[in-house]
């Protein structure tokens, strides 16, 4: 068993499209937030996965040059927020937008066969479990 970053996956799938140059690979976090990684046109990680607002995001782009490609289900539901600076993010229809579980095969795959660590998540905020449970907490102390 391996473990593989979704936003890796979806990058892979952004290269995979077409896209030349760097590429933001954004998933929908709901809570009004994305979930976003940057990567190099080799594929490598620049800017590691983080949780952002959209405009935080969308301000973030404006600081690059040239724009990277966006895509992901991110992308499209905040296309308004990410796309004003010459930000590239394919039709909403295009399937760059989904994690293909071909790349996360290649990605697990391309790992190795020795040794790995143990698959574990990367936690980018609080699961909402934690967040009722210090709402209930609270509440109950008043």
């Amino acid at each position: 068993m391996r473990g593989v970053c979704t936003l890796d996956a979806l990058a892979a799938g952004i290269a995979e499209g077409g896209a030349e140059g760097r590429r933001l690979a954004v998933l929908d976090g709901y809570r009004g937030e994305v979930f976003a990684a940057l990567y190099a046109a080799a594929g490598e990680r620049i800017w590691e996965p983080a949780v952002y607002a959209p405009e935080q995001l969308g301000a973030r782009l404006a600081e690059l040059d040239p724009p990277p490609s966006v895509a992901g289900s991110g992308a499209v539901r905040f296309r308004q927020d990410l796309s004003p600076n010459g930000v590239r993010i394919a039709d909403d229809a295009d399937p760059v937008h989904r994690v293909a579980a071909r790349h996360v095969c290649a990605l697990a795959a391309a790992q190795g066969d020795g040794e790995a660590d143990p698959p574990a998540p990367i936690y980018l905020r609080p699961p909402d479990a934690e967040r009722w449970r210090e709402r209930d907490a609270f509440q109950r102390a008043e």
